[in-house]
């Protein structure tokens, strides 16, 4: 596996970034693995890692760059500080830093920027979908794990925005989820019926908010694994 830490130029600045891929066999599918409002850390770069083993060429990248270097609320314990920099994203901010990435990934030879998936989890799960639809000629495939503020009212909603992502869409859902109420993704259930997008809800039974992840009170292993499951099996099919 290769790995490199460097800063991808963006219209905003320069966004730190860790790109994770196989060292032979490319070029390879790119995956971009958007961060969760916690921050930029080492438990998601060894997810990242995980899904590159797999054969792909990963990027995942420190959202909050516009106003700090880095940052993570394991170390500093400011939830404060991480819901204000996390108030100021948007799927369109995103949008331009997926554009970066991508253009990153047209300029390495080992990556193949013409088959594109997203994963995003809680804050970044809408960010995955909405770049599935801002960039629907290269994003195959997306997911949203435990993901926040599918439905809005706002002309952005990724549940309006269906129409635009040709690729195959997974949303995962935590059963006991405060950010992500049952109504709101029974809403976004139906919006994928009403548009005959190629998407699926699942539940994740027994679960809450934040259970992918390891290091965290509410990991559920076994719910977990079957989301690694889900993320393989969705990206194997498309990419």
């Amino acid at each position: 596996m290769l790995e490199h830490h460097l800063d991808i130029p963006t219209t905003d600045g320069a966004m730190s970034s860790f790109v994770v891929h196989p060292d032979e066999g490319g070029p390879h599918p790119v995956i971009l693995f958007l961060m969760d409002a916690p921050g930029y850390r080492e438990e998601l770069r060894n997810m990242a890692r995980r899904l590159a083993s797999s054969g792909y060429y990963v990027i995942l990248s420190q959202l909050y760059y516009r106003q700090v270097h880095e940052y993570n609320v394991f170390e500093t314990e400011d939830r404060d500080r991480m819901f204000e920099l996390m108030s100021a994203l948007s799927n369109d901010l995103v949008d331009q830093d997926a554009a970066a990435m991508i253009a990153h990934a047209d300029a390495d030879p080992a990556a193949d920027a013409s088959r594109i998936g997203t994963v995003g989890y809680c804050m970044s799960g809408p960010f995955a979908l909405s770049i599935a639809a801002t960039h629907g000629d290269r994003v195959k495939a997306a997911a949203s794990i435990h993901g926040v503020a599918l439905v809005t009212d706002k002309p952005d909603s990724p549940h309006a925005r269906l129409g635009n992502m040709p690729g195959e869409i997974y949303v995962g859902c935590a059963e006991t989820d405060a950010y992500a109420p049952p109504e709101m993704i029974d809403a976004f259930e139906q919006a994928i019926a009403d548009t005959g997008a190629n998407g699926r809800v699942e539940w994740y039974p027994g679960t809450e908010h934040g259970f992918a992840f390891a290091e965290r009170p509410v990991y559920a292993q076994e719910a977990s694994e079957r989301h690694w499951e889900r993320l393989h099996a969705l990206f194997r099919r498309n990419l």
